[in-house]
Order: structure tokens, then sequence, then C-alpha cells
């Protein structure tokens, strides 16, 4: 898995456990639908982490809470 698609997997995995929607995430981070859901695309390969902390903040957490996660444990390497 790359760190792109971990960050999605990420971010869906908090809008489930909270029960929000990817409109409501963006609403929470003062960031538009738009930008969230270009960043959760599958083709789009590059993500910003100002969109990410921006995300963090909506939902009250840290980047270190954020990343803690055991989808970030085993990424696939990045340098090919």
């Amino acid at each position: 898995m790359s760190v792109k698609d971990a960050v999605t997997d990420r971010f869906h995995e908090i809008c489930k456990e909270r029960n929000i929607k990817i409109n409501e995430l963006a609403n929470l981070a003062g960031v538009t639908p738009s930008t969230v859901y270009s960043m959760m695309d599958k083709n789009r390969r590059e993500i910003s982490i100002i969109t990410i902390k921006k995300l963090c903040d909506g939902l009250d957490m840290t980047l270190g809470e954020f990343f803690s996660a055991p989808v970030f444990d085993n990424l696939e390497q990045e340098i090919k």
C-alpha cells in the first residue's frame, strides 16, 4: 500500500468511526468539499501535508494521533 492510499484509508476509517461524511469533514476542517474529494481520488497520487493537517485540526486530533495507526506500519517503498 502507498502512503497516499494509507492516508485516505485512515480518513475513511475515522469518518466511519465518527459517523461523519466527507462533506462534513471538509466543513469541520474549513476546506472545500472538492479539496477532500480530490484528495480521496484513487487516481490522484500526491497529497498535501497541509491538507492532512487541516483535516486533522477539523477532527480535533494531532498529526501524531493520525499517523499512529497500524495502516502506516508496513507501507511499500516510495523510492522506485
